[in-house]
């Protein structure tokens, strides 16, 4: 089963903050660790909403919307796709990254991560 890891954004990531380098450092030894063994299939970070776009489709006309986006408490900053046999086990890696954090960052260092199943045409359950 494929899921997506998305952590939620946090004001500094909107202000283009670069993260801190030790905990790049971290994340990157653990993201390679991940991939190494398949559990990782494609991870990355994206850039502040004020360099985004929406297009919504409302009324029968598209709006385009240009960033930044109010409310950052529903934005991504960065994604990991992988491959685990359940969610249980989607659920354990999230908290594996999340500590990943809290160890270089401390114990005060808060954020979220939001764990959803990915399926593809051919899987049970598409577009139920």
């Amino acid at each position: 089963m494929r899921f997506m890891s998305m952590i939620k954004a946090d004001k500094n990531s909107e202000a283009g903050v670069p993260p801190d380098p030790k905990l790049m450092a971290a994340i990157g030894e653990y993201s390679q660790e991940m991939m190494k063994s398949g559990v990782v299939v494609n991870v990355g970070g994206l850039a502040p909403s004020s360099e985004g776009t929406r297009i919504r489709a409302s009324a029968g006309k598209l709006e385009q919307i240009d960033g930044p986006f109010a409310e950052t408490k529903e934005l991504i900053a960065g994604f990991a796709v992988i491959e685990a046999k359940s969610k249980e086990e989607a659920i354990e890696h999230a908290r594996r990254f999340l500590k990943v954090h809290q160890d270089v960052l401390g114990p005060s260092w808060e954020g979220v991560v939001e764990i959803r199943q990915l399926f593809a045409p051919d899987d049970p359950g598409y577009c139920q």
